[in-house]
């Protein structure tokens, strides 16, 4: 870790620094968002802000001012040009119990890591066993509660499959461990809603957006598993990695399905690069 900030002061990362009530370490009690630090600007920032606000909203507690939020991004970016901000914003300390006190001050975790290794430019999946819960009240924020994907993250450790796709507990394909995917269907590019489980990515967003100024056709909607043998195209979206196109899903040694790099993957990467980072 290149720097790291407790509400605002800067911290040894390499000491404890939550205190031990803190609701975010008991009990996943908040929100986080993960960005592309890039020429010394946040890719996408505003829409990072969003979904952070709307991720508090969701659990009704105070997001942090615009003011503190850029304030505390630049002292904690100082004078580094390229790597992986984190920030993590728990409801903060509490008693005993799940009741959450009103009065209680969130607790504003800053961290800056390192810029990304390379990745290969086209990428393999597999399918996980363990499945995503249903609950339309968290799905689509960032909410600290990752268990799931973690547990999916364990199953495999074969360097070559990049990512693992997630069903959910009734088999609708939702996302990657910590992706959004994408299908090109005769023509459509196709992503599933998100309406029970999965989280809104900031690079999703962006995507369906882009793709919209170049008149394809898109639909958010259930998706299933059996979908991915038609698909022409498969690609997954991340706010860090940007689009990687996806060329087979394995299990195993054994390679499932194979797809290529279409044009529609294509024309979004070209789309997508040539979007400046903003803060």
């Amino acid at each position: 870790m290149l720097a790291a900030l407790l509400n605002g002061q800067p911290i040894d990362s390499n000491l404890p620094i939550i205190h031990m009530n803190d609701r975010g370490w008991q009990y996943g009690d908040g929100v986080f968002e993960t960005m592309l630090l890039k020429a010394s600007r946040v890719r996408f920032w505003q829409d990072h802000v969003q979904r952070l606000q709307e991720g508090c909203e969701r659990l009704r507690m105070p997001p942090p001012s615009q003011t503190v939020f850029q304030q505390e991004l630049a002292l904690l970016i100082g004078k580094q040009t390229d790597g992986v901000v984190k920030f993590i914003l728990t409801r903060g300390r509490g008693g005993r119990g799940y009741r959450p006190d009103p009065a209680t001050t969130p607790t504003r975790v800053w961290q800056l890591f390192p810029a990304l290794s390379p990745q290969p430019a086209a990428i393999a999946l597999r399918c996980c066993d363990t499945r995503l819960s249903r609950n339309s009240l968290l799905a689509g924020i960032k909410h600290l509660n990752r268990l799931e994907q973690v547990l999916a993250q364990a199953e495999w450790d074969d360097t070559s499959i990049a990512e693992g796709l997630l069903l959910d507990t009734e088999g609708e394909l939702v996302c990657g461990t910590m992706s959004n995917l994408f299908l090109v269907l005769d023509g459509v590019l196709v992503t599933p809603d998100l309406r029970y489980s999965g989280v809104r990515g900031v690079m999703r967003k962006n995507v369906l957006q882009l793709a919209s100024t170049l008149n394809m056709v898109t639909e958010e909607r259930a998706v299933w598993p059996q979908e991915l043998t038609v698909a022409q195209e498969v690609f997954i979206t991340n706010a860090l990695r940007g689009i990687k196109p996806v060329v087979a899903l394995r299990s195993g040694s054994e390679i499932e399905q194979q797809w290529g790099v279409g044009e529609i993957t294509a024309a979004l990467l070209t789309a997508v690069d040539s979007v400046q980072p903003r803060s």
